[in-house]
This record gives structure tokens, C-alpha cells and sequence, in this order.
């Protein structure tokens, strides 16, 4: 993994004196800046909002084949990683990505982060057209010279109103139709769900932004959200300057950030479910990782369907317009399908054998531990009752437990926003526990024969 991850406990306020040393710039690697990981070099490309066409995406593919190691690793702000590059590739590549349109600007192009509510407009749940934000906030800030001063980290998020995105610890978060608690505001349970009464509630309101991670934010007259969006951007840049400090987030320096007037609720931010949506299919990644075959099979079905793709912050993908009758192939092709398997909402590091400072192989050992659950099986098979949307009781029971993640080391890099079972590698085993907001008192040393016992029982418990 890259280096240089943030160096605050997940999920916890930072006071300006514990501020991490910012005296430099981040280390993040980007399409043209690369990073040398143990197995060889890495290159990051920024996707705003997750959006590919079909051929965007294949080129991907086939940069994949031709200059790393065959295969492509989702990230969980909705970008793609190549690895395995050979150092020398760096200006072929480039010229790969500038040829589809995914390198608009050589100085800007580590600062195009930007996560998006992956099922704005095709579901049934009324909101904003969060693509075209993304699409304007991607072509004004390559056009902003004071924009490539942002950190490689800071992150922007458009919420459509169901509270997904807004969930993700963004610098900078635009809600559409976002209101009080107890108002059908998006945000409750119900609203990131995904429910139509919910969303069909919080429309009609004015877009609120969303600082950091304050609990009020500041409402934004129509018209005006991505403009509401960069100026904040841009104001927190400026206030650095003036004070002569350092810091990549707004978290970081909380007492630069304007109280807002509009109260916010918890965010639940739960991803798509895996499966059929009105407007397109969903489907996950394991370790946001795919062959190129495999994801060749996912550009097939974006053709066959709208030609576009939505990758997810959550390490999976979204085909819109794409019809049931496509899950099957997806489904042999490696992509789980179908609700209520233990994959869901798990993650890892990249460990060992990609990354020296890793304490063991994490995501082998993790697939380990989840395969041994008795329910992947059925969760990444297709059934006909999980083709037409229908979910289990069991299949709620495991949508609704505490995402996991696997870390090599204590930097913990991908670790998921919010609580989260962390089980973390320790040279003779592996440490579970519940970290983020209000963690639980609990931890474990666990051996690897016991550890897929430990995470069910910690993310049952603890959820």
C-alpha cells in the first residue's frame, strides 16, 4: 500500500495539538507520480465519482496486461490502483489514460477526489443529479490553479440525499435535500437504505455542506452547490496559509471551520446491496481486487447495458441499466451477486507479499477465515430469490454487522470510516477488536484457525 496513511485514530476528533506533522507534502501516488511497493510499482488513478464508460474501463484493462500484473484493485474512495508496474512505464501509461480521457490535467490530477452517491437516479429514491456535480467539480477544480495546492488525500463527497457518502469522513460533503432530525432528512437508517418514503421526504429541501466532520452544516441556495463546494475548499487553503500551518484534512484543524446553523443526524452509509436495482445491477469485489478477465466480463456488461460503470467507495461496482439476466455470467466470472455473504463489507491491506511493512498475508488469510464462514457459499452464488431482490433474514443479519478489516500493520491503511471490527496482524497471530467511535472494550489474540470465529462473533455482537 502506499505510504504516509493518516496518522489519527479512525473515527476520533483531532485536537490542533495533536495535529500529525504535516512538514511535508503527502506521499499519495498518483497516474503519473508512482509508488515502489515490494512488488513493484503502483499507480493510482483518480476516477471522480467512480465513473468509467465501457472504454475507459477496458483501456484500464489492458494497461493492466500490458505494463503491471495483470490485475486491478478498487479502492475505497471509488478509484483504480494498477500494481506490479515496471518503473519505466510511467510515461506509456500516461499516454494510455490521456487517450480515454482519464488524465485531464497533469497538475491536478491526485487532487481529483471526489466520492458519489454510486445509486443517484437509478433506484427509486428521489434526489440530485449528483453525476453532473461531479462533472463540474471535476472540470473547475483541474481548472483552478489554487486547487493542486490540496493535499493528495483531501477528499470531496456528493450525497443524493440518502446518506451514503455523507458517512465517509469526507473533507468537504454535499447533501442534497438534507434537513433536520426527525424531518425525513436522509440519513436515518431508513434513508440510506435506500427507502423511497425517505428520500421522497428529503426532497425538495436546499443542499446543506457539510465541514469536516461537524455535526451542523450550512445550507446552499440552489444553483450555487458545487461553487459552495470549492469555496470552502479553497477558504480552508487560505486560512492555512495565513496561519503558516500544515495539515492535508479539515478535521485536522477543526477550529478553522465556520460553525454551521443546519443540525445533521448520523449518517448510516450503507452500500449498494449486492444484486439487482431497479436501474442496474451491483455486484462486489473480493478486496476490490479483479483479473483483467474479469474485469473484462464487468466492461461486457456495462455494454451490453448503458456503457458506463460506477465503482463504489465501498470496493464494488454498480452496471447502470444493466438487466438481471446478467448476473449469472457475473457471478462466474468471480463477482458476488447475491446478499448475505460474511465478503460483504470486508476489507484488507494489500500485506505481504506487496507491502514490507506488513506482519503477514493478510488477505490470504482473511479469505481463509471468511470462506470457512458456511454461509459464502450461498451469499456470492446466484439464486432466483436473490436475482429478483429478494433478501433473507440472514442476508439482513449480515448487511447490518460491523464492516472488518484486516491490517498488516499498525497503520492500518483502507481501514473503513466509522466503527469497524479491526483485526490486525501482530507477527504470531492477529488482534481483534472494535475500533472508531465509541469502540468496545474487547480485544482478542487470536491464531488464524481462530479467527474467523472471533470476527462473526465480533461483528454480531458489536453492530
Amino acid at each position: 500500500m502506499p505510504p504516509t496513511p493518516d496518522a489519527t485514530a479512525p473515527g476520533a476528533a483531532v485536537p490542533d495539538r495533536e495535529v500529525p506533522d504535516r512538514g511535508r507534502g503527502d506521499a499519495c501516488p498518483g497516474a503519473l507520480r508512482l509508488h515502489q511497493a515490494d512488488d513493484g510499482a503502483l499507480a493510482r488513478i483518480r476516477l471522480p465519482g467512480g465513473l468509467l464508460t465501457d472504454r475507459q474501463a477496458l483501456a484500464l484493462a489492458e494497461a493492466a496486461e500490458a505494463l503491471g500484473d495483470g490485475e486491478l484493485e478498487t479502492t475505497s474512495r471509488g478509484n483504480v490502483q494498477l500494481r506490479g508496474l515496471a518503473p519505466q512505464c510511467a510515461t506509456d501509461l500516461a499516454e494510455r489514460l490521456r487517450a480515454v480521457g482519464l488524465l485531464p490535467s497533469d497538475t491536478h490530477e491526485r487532487v481529483r477526489n471526489i466520492v458519489a452517491s454510486p445509486l443517484a437516479g437509478l433506484d427509486a429514491v428521489p434526489g440530485a443529479d449528483v453525476q453532473a456535480w461531479v462533472r463540474e467539480l471535476d472540470a473547475r477544480l483541474c481548472a483552478s490553479d489554487w486547487a493542486a495546492g490540496l493535499s493528495g488525500k483531501f477528499l470531496f463527497a456528493l450525497d443524493d440525499g440518502r446518506g451514503d457518502v455523507a458517512a465517509l469522513d469526507a473533507d468537504v460533503t454535499l447533501i442534497a435535500g438534507s434537513g433536520a432530525p426527525g424531518s425525513g432528512a436522509a440519513g436515518s437508517g431508513e434513508a440510506a437504505a435506500g427507502t423511497a418514503g425517505a428520500g421522497a421526504a428529503a426532497a425538495g429541501r436546499p443542499a446543506v455542506l457539510r465541514l469536516g466532520r461537524s455535526s451542523h452544516g450550512h445550507p446552499v441556495e440552489a444553483g450555487q452547490e458545487v461553487t459552495a463546494v470549492l469555496d470552502a475548499a479553497r477558504s480552508f487553503l487560505t486560512s492555512l496559509r495565513a496561519g503558516g500551518r500544515k495539515a492535508w484534512h479539515l478535521r485536522e484543524v477543526p477550529d478553522l471551520l465556520p460553525a454551521g446553523s443546519v443540525p445533521l443526524p448520523d449518517f448510516a452509509g450503507a452500500a449498494p446491496a449486492v444484486g439487482a436495482h431497479p436501474g442496474g445491477l451491483s455486484v462486489g469485489l473480493r478486496f476490490g481486487r479483479a483479473s483483467a478477465a474479469q474485469w473484462r466480463a464487468l466492461v461486457a456488461a456495462a455494454t451490453a447495458a448503458a456503457g458506463e460503470l460506477r465503482l463504489t467507495p465501498w470496493r464494488g461496482a454498480v452496471v447502470p441499466g444493466a438487466s438481471v439476466d446478467l448476473l449469472p455470467g457475473l457471478a462466474e466470472a468471480g463477482f458476488r451477486t447475491g446478499p448475505g455473504s460474511p465478503w460483504e463489507r470486508a476489507t484488507a491491506c494489500t500485506g505481504l507479499p506487496g507491502c514490507a511493512k506488513s506482519l503477514a498475508d493478510v488477505r490470504s488469510d482473511a479469505a481463509r477465515a471468511l470462506d470457512s464462514d458456511p454461509r459464502s457459499a450461498s451469499g456470492d452464488a446466484v439464486r432466483s430469490a436473490d436475482a429478483g431482490g429478494i433478501r433473507s433474514a440472514d442476508a439482513d443479519a449480515v448487511r447490518d454487522a460491523l464492516p472488518v478489516h484486516w491490517s498488516g500493520c499498525e497503520r492500518r491503511c483502507g481501514h473503513p470510516a466509522g466503527r469497524w471490527v479491526d483485526v490486525l496482524a501482530t507477527g504470531h497471530g492477529y488482534r481483534v477488536t472494535v475500533n472508531g467511535p465509541a469502540a468496545a472494550p474487547m480485544a482478542a489474540e487470536v491464531t488464524n484457525e481462530q479467527m474467523a470465529e472471533a470476527v462473526a462473533e465480533a461483528r454480531r455482537t458489536t453492530k
